[in-house]
C-alpha cells in the first residue's frame, strides 16, 4: 500500500509541471506505463504500437526496455515518429488484424471524435492473448479541460474564453475542436461490453492500486478518477 502512495505522490508532482516541463512529465509517466505493462510480462522482443505517440519520452523508454517500437501520432511532425512508424489516423491504423503484441494508446480518447472507433481499432491490431492498454482523461476530472481547467466545469466555450482573456492567445486544446468531453462511464461500458478480450485492469491511472473501488461509484467517479486506466487482454 505504500509503495502505491508514493508512486502517485511522484505522478502527482511531475503533472505539476507538465505544463512548464513537460519532459519531466513525460518522461515519469512513460516509466510508469513501461512498469503497468511489463506487471504482465516482458517487453523485450516484443511489438508495441503507440498510438497517438507525440513526445519521444515513451518511444525512448519502450525502446530501452527491449521492446519494437512503432509509434503512430496523426501530427507527421510529432517527435516520437523519428522512431519510425507512421502519421495515421488512429480510426485507420495502417496495420494488419492480430499483428501487435501490445498496442498502448496514453492521452488521445479525449482527442478524438470518436472513441469508440479508435478502441476497437485499437483491439482490431492486437494479437491474440496481446495486451491493450487505453489511458485518458475524463472531462469532468479537475484536469479534464487541460490548460482550461477547471474553469471547463462551467462549460468548455466559457473556459476558452476565459483562458484567451487571460493569456491574450487561444488553448492549443479547444473542446469540440481537438479535444472531446468523454467520460468514465465511456469507458467502462465500452470494455465490459466488448467480446474480444478480458479487463485486467479498470482503476484510476494516477491512485494506488486499491482506489480501483472509486470507478465503480457513478458520479463520483467523473470527478475523482482523473484519468481512466484500462488494460486489457484479448482472446
Amino acid at each position: 500500500m505504500k509503495q502505491g502512495i508514493v508512486r502517485s505522490i511522484r505522478l502527482f508532482k511531475s503533472f505539476l509541471v507538465e505544463q512548464t516541463q513537460p519532459e519531466v512529465f513525460y518522461g515519469e509517466l512513460a516509466r510508469d506505463s513501461a512498469n503497468l505493462i511489463e506487471q504482465y510480462g516482458s517487453l523485450i522482443g516484443k511489438t508495441l504500437v503507440d498510438v497517438g505517440a507525440g513526445p519521444h519520452q515513451f518511444a525512448r523508454e519502450f525502446a530501452g526496455r527491449g521492446a519494437v517500437y512503432v509509434p503512430v501520432d496523426l501530427d507527421s511532425e510529432a517527435p516520437s515518429l523519428s522512431y519510425g512508424g507512421a502519421a495515421a489516423d488512429a480510426q485507420s491504423l495502417p496495420f494488419a488484424d492480430n499483428s501487435m503484441d501490445v498496442t498502448f494508446s496514453s492521452n488521445l480518447i479525449e482527442h478524438v471524435p470518436n472513441p469508440s472507433a479508435v478502441a476497437n481499432e485499437l483491439v482490431r491490431v492486437t494479437k491474440p492473448d496481446g495486451l491493450v492498454f487505453i489511458a485518458y482523461t475524463n472531462w469532468f476530472s479537475p484536469w479534464g479541460g487541460h490548460e482550461t481547467s477547471p474553469w471547463h466545469w462551467f462549460g468548455g466555450r466559457y473556459a476558452i474564453r476565459r483562458y484567451t482573456r487571460k493569456h491574450g492567445f487561444l488553448p492549443k486544446n479547444r473542446v469540440h475542436e481537438n479535444l472531446f468531453p468523454v467520460s468514465v462511464s465511456w469507458g467502462i461500458d465500452w470494455a465490459h461490453a466488448h467480446p474480444s478480450f478480458d479487463v485486467v485492469e479498470c482503476r484510476p491511472r494516477y491512485l494506488p492500486k486499491w482506489a480501483k473501488f472509486l470507478v465503480f461509484v457513478p458520479g463520483l467517479r467523473e470527478v475523482v478518477t482523473w484519468n481512466l486506466l484500462l488494460i486489457l487482454r484479448k482472446r
